[in-house]
């Protein structure tokens, strides 16, 4: 492609506890000069949770920005540039489940909103899981689920699963192993 796009430059906006707001200026292919925005993530994990029985843990939580509460996988933001994403999700799969797992296999990495945002999530399978505890933050409320593979299709057809990291994970689990 002979088209060149050159940033010239970036503006932080605002400096927030997850993400950060820029105001990019580009200039595009013919000259123009646009601007942008551009939000910066530092990036997470997430893990779908086996059970010994086929089924999978879900968490239901409040999430503010829909104003109700969805059906996830257990995810988190990692805690700096430089963590593993594997040791982030089996740290999000114990804090939010209960469970824990030394058995993580990568399964899929996504990009959640590649128009306006950098966040980068790596997704893993946790098999073998032993019961611990949830060791929630004093702002998280979560409720563990299990269902079937079936189940969660199916939820998902019905529009009633719409996060994108979780029907990534449940879709390409269920290609993957069923």
């Amino acid at each position: 492609m002979a088209e060149e796009f050159k940033r010239l430059d970036r503006e932080l906006v605002y400096h927030g506890a997850i993400v950060d707001f820029y105001k990019d200026t580009v200039q595009v292919p013919n000259g123009n000069v646009v601007e942008w925005d551009f939000i910066g993530h530092k990036g997470a994990a997430a893990v779908v949770p086996v059970r010994e029985d086929g089924k999978l843990l879900m968490v239901r939580q409040y999430r503010n920005a829909l104003d109700r509460y969805t059906l996830e996988i257990p995810a988190g933001g990692l805690n700096g540039p430089d963590e593993p994403t594997r040791d982030a999700a089996a740290r999000e799969l114990e804090e939010e489940t209960g469970y824990r797992s030394d058995e993580l296999e990568r399964l899929i990495t996504i990009r959640t909103t590649v128009a306006f945002c950098n966040e980068k999530i790596d997704i893993y399978t946790a098999k073998n899981l032993i019961k611990t505890k949830q060791h929630l933050d004093e702002d998280e409320f979560i409720h563990v689920e299990a269902f079937s593979i079936e189940e969660l299709t199916k939820m998902i057809m019905e529009g009633k699963i719409e996060d994108s990291k979780t029907v990534a994970a449940i879709m390409c689990y269920k290609d993957k192993y069923c």
